[in-house]
């Protein structure tokens, strides 16, 4: 069932092996004698690759702003979502670098702001707030003020082979916007048995982030309204919920229909298993789509998540350790970066806008003015010539992928525990579910009360601390 890849699935592979190992290319951090009239902006890698949408949209801002103005340099930093958390805080306590704008995961905002690292921000720095996702836009917020404004967003998805469907006679085919259940896809999972694939589906269980994120996936569909913290960062879930959650989850990712690679895969793993054909489903992110849409064409398929799926995205905040005189244009960068024209380039790139605006249809949405390479025609190629170029909302036919299932899927995606000490919280998370998916899962698995008791026990532990 495996297809040879184009050399844009192979791009994008290598992209995503080169982020989960390296972080990719990086430019020098600034120091302290350079122009004082610079306003860096300090990143992880952008997944739209080299000089991809976010270098595009400064380098316009860049242009507004003309050669008597500020200048806003892009600093994409190394390693792991984690490692980039650590380095944000260790740069940010020591003074060790000169940031002036951060783009946090969404679950760092809490953190930064309780340590004092970030601004409040006041209205110069969001434009058009009616237009922001309200779920997505919640979570620029911390104890009643707003530090930060989503510059992304990100929920998990549901990819599916339409051919091995097809094939295994499967008579519907074509998921598109319905709700699945679990039950509904484990029947599928049983249907497509023996199309020659190594298992059913895959996800992402190797012992970082993409772990947590599949366990609070589980934990909330299991139990509605199940969020482990609430508004002020305490503990709030019970071993009764989380034993339904840890049942969820184990049934989950049971065997035969996950891919036994899975307890050690992270985003660039399942991709491949995925593209590749040694599965029929995947959970992934939004920015695969066009590439696997590319791949497999009409043979693909995307939908929302059966149960719930966890928001993810990054936010763009003013450190607090700039002036106040860069502090006020670095609030003008973030409204620029984050408008209506901005998130519509973003969408067309690949990302999940922030803004409702975004998916609408082309020509009542805002355009795509500030990078060219995503405009809504044709785009010119650095020769001159011109490129067509296919954005991820006018792909799949007669169904708008953009309106009526990535949409969706955001405004009505879970949050993870949001608390100043979501660091411990990822870890405890994915130390105890070592249980279930490390390299001793096999031997001696507890049962399901008992894994949520130890669960229950370690949590309640790292949110008493605060």
């Amino acid at each position: 069932m495996a297809r040879r890849l184009p050399a844009a699935a192979l791009a994008l592979l290598s992209l995503l092996s080169l982020a989960a190992c390296t972080g990719g290319d990086v430019r020098d951090e600034p120091t302290a004698t350079d122009d004082r009239r610079r306003i860096v902006v300090a990143s992880g890698q952008d997944v739209t690759g080299k000089n991809g949408i976010r270098q595009q949209l400064i380098d316009a801002w860049n242009a507004e702003e003309g050669p008597q103005g500020y200048e806003a340099r892009l600093v994409e930093l190394p390693g792991s979502a984690d490692q980039q958390r650590s380095q944000l805080l260790g740069a940010l306590q020591s003074g060790s670098a000169d940031y002036d704008v951060v783009n946090l995961d969404v679950t760092w905002v809490p953190e930064f702001a309780e340590a004092d690292l970030i601004r409040p921000l006041t209205d110069a720095a969001v434009r058009a707030p009616d237009d922001l996702i309200p779920s997505v836009d919640s979570t620029s917020y911390w104890d009643g003020k707003r530090y930060a404004v989503p510059f992304n967003s990100d929920a998990g998805l549901l990819y599916y082979r339409k051919d091995h469907l097809r094939e295994a006679g499967v008579s519907r085919t074509d998921l598109g916007d319905d709700e699945l259940t679990w039950d509904e896809l484990r029947r599928m999972f049983d249907a497509v048995n023996g199309v020659g694939t190594q298992a059913d589906w895959t996800t992402q269980l190797a012992a970082y982030e993409g772990r947590t994120v599949n366990a609070i996936e589980a934990f909330a569909s299991a139990v509605p309204g199940l969020e482990l913290t609430d508004a002020d960062g305490e503990y709030t879930a019970d071993e009764q919920q989380l034993t339904a959650g840890v049942t969820e989850l184990r049934e989950r990712t049971v065997s035969p229909y996950t891919l036994k690679d899975t307890s050690a895969s992270r985003e660039a793993e399942s991709l491949s298993a995925f593209a590749e054909g040694r599965t029929t489903f995947l959970r992934h992110w939004p920015y695969v789509y066009p590439t696997l849409y590319e791949t497999f064409e009409e043979d693909l398929g995307v939908a929302r998540l059966p149960g719930k799926a966890v928001l993810g995205g990054q936010n763009l905040a003013v450190t607090s350790s700039t002036s106040e005189q860069r502090a006020a244009k670095a609030a003008e960068l973030i409204a620029f970066l984050t408008d209506p024209d901005s998130e519509r380039c973003l969408l067309r790139a690949g990302f999940a806008a922030t803004r409702v605006s975004a998916y609408q249809e082309t020509g009542t949405a805002p355009a795509c003015r500030h990078a060219p390479a995503y405009a809504e025609g044709p785009s010119v190629s650095p020769t001159g010539e011109s490129a067509e170029r296919t954005a991820p909302d006018r792909l799949a036919g007669g169904l708008s992928y953009s309106r009526d299932i990535l949409l969706p899927a955001l405004r009505e995606a879970v949050h993870r525990p949001r608390t100043p000490l979501y660091g411990a919280v990822t870890q405890t998370l994915i130390t105890e579910l070592d249980a279930l998916y490390g390299p001793r899962a096999e031997a001696d698995p507890p049962g399901d009360a008992e894994l949520a008791k130890r669960l229950h026990e370690a949590l309640r532990k790292v949110l008493s601390n605060q």
